[in-house]
């Protein structure tokens, strides 16, 4: 009797096989408004955060970005061959600031009909190339600052252009003289570059992969070719004054996907 419990026993282990570790999961970043997340699970899991899919890249890299309106709780679902991790993020309030512009030339600022279909036909132009992000994590190389200058404009500030309230303001801006080298802030491909958009000027947008996107704009100079890869650091143009621009710097700016994503929290504080 003894021998037959064990036997049943010794096959029901062998069955279910050896008990396997929790799915990995590391996370990195703030859960804030324009915050930004890189997370890292077992290869071959899937990702949800509130049900919506997440892509992830091979090895298991994912990114999670929140808005600058984002705010509450959000539910992070790993599944791995029948386990399944939850995780609650919380998002953190900020504060953002009002900043007023006044100088801007008034078709920059309320475009004229022929205006506005140069700007429509610009903006079909940028989506089309966003249809698309290669499923590399070209982001792990780091992230630099990609001019040094003083900081003139930040992430999420409600403008006044003029008088007149616009959308926030969904960058930052360096303040430097025309022909300050401009980097690349992390590896990646260029996927776009422009000679004279209406509002951007002389423009370089940069994949860095899972649908995380830089862009540099009002540049004077534009010194890579589309569709070549980057280094982080790599020079990719120059400062300039070129669209709606009131005086010589470089915005630029991350998005993941549609979503902006504020860099100072990526980058730190301005190197010295």
């Amino acid at each position: 009797m003894i021998t037959r419990v064990f036997l049943v026993c010794t096959l029901l282990l062998l069955l279910s096989g050896p008990a396997r570790a929790e799915i990995a999961l590391e996370l990195t970043g703030k859960a804030t408004e324009g915050g930004l997340l890189i997370g890292k699970t077992d290869p071959g899991a899937s990702v949800t955060l509130d049900g919506k899919a997440v892509r992830t890249s091979e090895d298991g890299h994912f990114l999670l970005g929140f808005g600058r309106d984002e705010t509450g709780s959000k539910q992070l679902q790993i599944a791995l061959m029948g386990q399944v991790i939850r995780r609650d993020i919380a998002i953190a309030e900020r504060a953002f600031k009002t900043e007023r512009v006044d100088g801007l030339p008034e078709r920059k600022v309320t475009p004229d009909p022929k205006a506005l279909e140069r700007i429509r036909q610009e903006s079909a132009e940028m989506a089309a190339v966003k249809a698309s992000s290669t499923a590399k994590p070209l982001f792990l190389s780091g992230f630099l600052w990609p001019a040094r200058g003083r900081i003139s404009g930040i992430y999420g500030s409600q403008r006044i252009l003029n008088g007149k309230p616009r959308r926030p303001h969904y960058g930052t801006d360096v303040a430097a003289p025309v022909g300050t080298p401009v980097h690349a802030i992390a590896d990646g491909k260029v996927v776009y570059v422009h000679d004279g958009m209406f509002f951007n000027g002389k423009t370089v947008l940069i994949d860095h992969g899972l649908g995380l996107r830089s862009v540099y704009i009002h540049l004077s100079e534009t010194l890579i070719l589309q569709g070549s890869m980057v280094r982080a650091g790599e020079r990719i143009g120059a400062v300039g004054q070129t669209g709606r621009a009131t005086g010589p710097h470089l915005h630029f700016a991350l998005t993941l996907d549609e979503t902006p994503i504020d860099a100072e929290l990526l980058l730190g504080p301005m190197p010295e």
